[in-house]
């Protein structure tokens, strides 16, 4: 399992018993968080990088590499719903941060079939499970997953089979930047800024506080727990993120509220916006 997912999976499986369940399950959700992060080893090769390494059952292998993860049966149809309105006339490229087992991507990419999909992973794992799910699919927009380092100055688009540096039509990042330091975020501010088309978007998904205030009990104690894990880690602040964003010359358009108390944030080119 690659860092960031396996984290993701102790942290999703957490935010999504309390959200349904409500307070008085709390105490029984972070038991069990804190129980899986008792397999992690954290001191990954720096901040830069997806941050912890954690196994705690919940991600599967089906057949051969393709591995499932249980929080892409809660999610996917909504978040695909959201993107179906973004981009559902459009015909370029989409590179997704942090693609996982590869479920979300080959789901989306069957759905959007105009537009040419790009997988990245850190973790050659999960790299090997999103390459099965797309052989296991044969979809023809979907090519083959890279890894990219979000937080890194330059992702070397355009270069040795990586995704091209135009026409991005969007970038999209799911469940990542909770369980990633800041420059992780900064990263992904910045590359979209670089690389998506005048009219491109950033979509992000996953819990986020706005104005300094969580929008539920269970966001709060998610977010607590989080730092008590790693310094690092934390759900973000959407104000935080729409500064960040006019830093690097984007602003935050648009904030979507999904099941189990997540967010989809969407981000485009400043100058749209005067």
């Amino acid at each position: 399992m690659r860092r960031r997912e396996q984290a993701q999976f102790a942290a999703g499986l957490m935010h999504e018993r309390i959200s349904r369940t409500g307070f008085p399950s709390m105490v029984k959700a972070v038991r069990s968080f804190t129980s899986c992060f008792r397999c992690m080893h954290i001191g990954s090769p720096g901040p830069s990088r997806y941050l912890g390494w954690l196994n705690c059952g919940d991600e599967k292998t089906l057949s051969g590499n393709c591995l499932d993860a249980p929080a892409f049966h809660r999610n996917h149809a909504s978040i695909a719903d959201v993107l179906r309105r973004l981009l559902g006339d459009k015909n370029g490229n989409v590179i997704e941060i942090g693609s996982g087992t590869g479920q979300h991507l080959v789901t989306f990419a069957a759905a959007l079939p105009r537009l040419i999909w790009w997988p990245s992973d850190p973790n050659p794992i999960h790299r090997d499970s999103i390459d099965a799910w797309q052989a296991k699919r044969a979809l023809a927009n979907v090519r083959s997953s890279v890894d990219i380092d979000a937080a890194a100055s330059d992702w070397a688009l355009g270069r040795d089979g990586r995704p091209p540096a135009d026409d991005i039509d969007a970038i999209l990042c799911i469940n990542v930047l909770h369980i990633t330091s800041w420059l992780v975020s900064l990263g992904l501010l910045r590359a979209a800024k670089r690389y998506i088309k005048r009219d491109g978007v950033l979509v992000v998904y996953g819990p986020f506080a706005r104005d300094g205030v969580h929008i539920a009990a269970s966001n709060m104690t998610f977010d607590a727990h989080l730092r008590q894990q790693n310094d690092l880690w934390g759900v973000r602040d959407t104000a935080d993120l729409d500064v960040a964003a006019r830093e690097h010359g984007l602003r935050l358009v648009e904030n979507i509220d999904m099941p189990a108390n997540n967010s989809i944030l969407l981000f485009q080119h400043a100058e749209l916006f005067p």
